[in-house]
């Protein structure tokens, strides 16, 4: 199986649980990771035959740029639906949110999530 990852995926965005935070953006970086064959685009050079990853890049962003989410495994969990929507041949893929300093109370460089799908 090959991989195909779209990762630093930066958006400036009001997600958490806080008041503040539904108000002030914070930095958010989203990663993608799908397991898929990909030897028929190695040998074709066609992006019909593989996954456009400009149109996860535009799912990601749709929804990081859309309605407020208080959780970051709500967020994650809707990238993730939105993209088995839109990829419903695609079987094993994660996403993962990080959250730049999040009101820990304390020193945190980032919080993270990560949601798998996998058909079995």
């Amino acid at each position: 199986m090959d991989t195909l990852e779209l990762e630093g995926m930066e958006f400036l965005a009001c997600h958490g649980c806080l008041e503040h935070e539904k108000k002030s953006e914070n930095l958010f970086v989203v990663d993608f990771r799908a397991d898929l064959d990909m030897s028929r685009a190695a040998v074709s050079d066609s992006l019909g035959d593989t996954l456009d990853y400009g149109k996860i890049y535009g799912i990601v962003a749709e929804v990081m740029k859309g309605g407020h989410c208080d959780l970051l495994e709500r967020l994650a969990g809707k990238i993730a639906d939105k993209i088995s929507e839109t990829f419903p041949c695609l079987e094993n893929f994660s996403v993962r949110v990080s959250k730049q300093r999040p009101p820990v109370g304390g020193t945190a460089a980032w919080s993270r999530v990560t949601i798998r799908r996998g058909k079995k």
